[in-house]
């Protein structure tokens, strides 16, 4: 049973529905900044991360809708689709269903490097926040499933089959480092320092790159790529400051 009561269904390109959660007043004649949070590879948007900021951000007045990517959760489609391009159409698609008003992303893992890519295409998302951002992405294939074939699982989730789409995409996109030249709204990176995901090093190479903004990176010690744990309460309060300091906000 899927309960969408603030923007009805929303479905990507393909028509496939997304499912999604809303917090802290995310109404469609709300014109408060919305903040829409998108999750990494292999997940959705129930991940204890994203619920603990969107909690977060509804106690300190922000409205906010986090989704599942299609594939992913209890969005339809076939996760063997799910790649970065693909995914920077369903972001697409949930910004027109909440358009009309201040629009914030927050994406984590790949999620960050899909929020890159359609913030450099689209002037509707007004600030940008990557949690433990993914920035070289066939790097990333590489790494973490550079020994598995098309069908192996990702990670031994059954849910979760490696496809020769993502890998030929990771590759075709390679690295997000030039979009980030072309960023210019308010954007905050955090990453935990042992983040063995997603180097940490990438968020401070792609805060270099950032040069027509000041991007702002906070590292949080001891965090890992989901900041398990103690961590997640702090990743949250971190973006929620971040958040409130902007005038957009305000």
């Amino acid at each position: 049973m899927h309960n969408e009561p603030a923007f009805g269904v929303i479905r990507n390109q393909a028509g496939e529905r997304l499912d999604y959660a809303v917090a802290g007043g995310a109404a469609p004649d709300n014109p408060a900044p919305l903040v829409v949070i998108g999750h990494g590879v292999t997940a959705n948007k129930d991940r204890a991360w994203a619920q603990t900021l969107a909690r977060a951000l509804a106690e300190q007045g922000f409205a906010n809708l986090r989704f599942s990517f299609a594939g992913n959760g209890d969005s339809e489609g076939d996760f063997r689709d799910s790649t970065v391009s693909k995914e920077v159409e369903d972001l697409g698609a949930v910004l027109d269903a909440v358009a009309g008003r201040p629009l914030i992303y927050v994406g984590h893992s790949m999620g960050a490097a899909v929020g890159v890519l359609r913030t450099v295409r689209d002037a509707r998302i007004g600030a940008l926040v990557s949690l433990g951002g993914m920035v070289d992405t066939a790097d990333f294939a590489r790494r973490k499933f550079g020994q598995q074939k098309p069908g192996d699982l990702m990670w031994d989730k059954p849910e979760c089959p490696l496809s020769q789409a993502f890998f030929d995409d990771m590759a075709a996109v390679g690295t997000v480092l030039p979009q980030a030249s072309q960023v210019q709204v308010p954007w905050l990176l955090v990453h935990g320092t042992l983040d063995t995901v997603v180097p940490p090093e990438e968020s401070s190479a792609i805060q270099e790159a950032a040069t027509l903004v000041s991007a702002d990176l906070i590292m949080v010690e001891g965090a890992d790529h989901l900041f398990s744990g103690e961590h997640e309460a702090a990743m949250a309060q971190i973006v929620a400051a971040w958040l409130g300091g902007l005038g957009s906000a305000g």
